[in-house]
């Protein structure tokens, strides 16, 4: 009798110490509000293992705590020593078989999860997300390929990124969708989700890639009908590269082709200088000389940023394979408008117009 009273007690205690550990590690362990279809599925994932995390727990700690406190030899006690165990195969037998099922539990249900999160809707629209260090562009196919530095989704519309990256490994991650996906050099990668709520979010690399890794972030909406019927209007309304002037030419490139994630436009400093009054300034360079900012600096460096250095910032930060980018993005205007343009050229038409207020107080 006595021993069953034991049993009882510590499995009360097992289960007390469950509950509130598992309810410690939700509120220690807050996630951001769900946002996604795919959020749901996940966290309760997660809470499975917090539950699993604390009973575990429990059932080690209360164990150990219930024996030093209840079986401590009392004083006045004569010592004695317990009987001598060798071992016990059925116990062994048993904390080997069980923990092996467990793996296997969570193994197997892990994989249904990833089916279903990965599984294509019939629905779905694509996206094509384009990272460089350091920021993220996205083109809509279905909208002309028209090509926006904010990522903007409909409620309750599945969607499917399909993904590449210039340089580096980066990784996509919205936290409120739960889903992220590394994005690795020379290969496409593909992530689904379906976005339910409305409202205003923010898409990181959640992979250290770089000197202004924590700078590489883009805006994320998601939006109503009337708001996404909007969008797409104001994104085919945009005017044809042949309908541009160089100027305008020159923001957009410097936005298609990641410039503004080093250089800024109001002087704040980067992973570059600032291209704002940079036009016509004196440089010192690395190496003590100094150079005044030129139509040619300019063309030179774009093409070929290592040859010198300003004073201040590291070699090899810029990519190096601008030539051949702008090459194809050229040939692509060419062929879908006739039109033959200098997208090195046009940059520094923008450069030109970014001087400083001299009227500023």
């Amino acid at each position: 009798m006595r021993k069953s009273k034991h049993i009882i007690a510590v499995v009360i205690l097992i289960i007390i110490s469950t509950v509130v550990l598992d309810a410690l590690f939700l509120f220690m362990f807050q996630r951001p509000a769900q946002a996604s279809t795919q959020a749901t599925i996940i966290d309760n994932f997660t809470n499975i293992h917090f539950a699993v995390q604390a009973f575990l727990f429990s059932l080690i700690m209360v164990l150990v705590l219930y024996s030093v406190v209840v079986f401590r030899r009392k004083p006045g006690e004569e010592e004695e020593y317990g009987a001598h165990v060798e071992g016990n195969t059925a116990l062994e037998i048993t904390w080997t078989i069980l923990p092996v099922i467990a793996v296997v539990i969570f193994g197997v249900y892990a994989i249904f999860i990833l089916n279903e999160i990965l599984a294509p809707q019939p629905d779905e629209i694509v996206v094509e997300v384009n990272a460089r260090q350091w920021s993220w562009s996205f083109s809509y196919p279905e909208l002309d390929n028209k090509v926006s530095d904010e990522l903007v989704l409909l409620v309750n519309q599945p969607v499917v990124l399909e993904m590449q990256t210039e340089d580096v490994i980066h990784n996509f991650w919205v936290t409120e969708f739960r889903v992220k996906q590394d994005l690795l050099p020379g290969s496409m990668e593909v992530l689904r989700f379906t976005p339910t709520e409305v409202g205003d979010y923010r898409v990181r690399c959640a992979e250290i890639c770089g000197l202004q890794h924590a700078t590489m972030r883009a805006p994320v909406r998601v939006v109503d009908q009337a708001t996404w019927d909007a969008f797409q209007a104001e994104m085919l309304a945009q005017p044809k590269i042949g309908d541009l002037t160089a100027v305008e030419r020159g923001e957009l490139w410097s936005q298609q082709f990641g410039c503004l994630g080093c250089h800024s436009v109001d002087g704040a400093p980067g992973a570059g200088p600032t291209w704002l009054g940079v036009y016509g300034r004196e440089e010192t360079l690395a190496d003590g000389t100094t150079i005044t900012v030129d139509d040619v600096y300019l063309h030179d460096s774009i093409l070929d940023p290592n040859a010198v250095i300003v004073e201040g910032f590291n070699p090899n930060i810029m990519p190096a394979n601008f030539a051949d980018r702008f090459a194809e993005k050229e040939a692509e205007v060419m062929q879908a408008e006739g039109l033959e343009i200098g997208i090195v050229e046009d940059l520094i038409e923008y450069i030109k117009t970014l001087q400083e207020d001299t009227n500023a107080n």
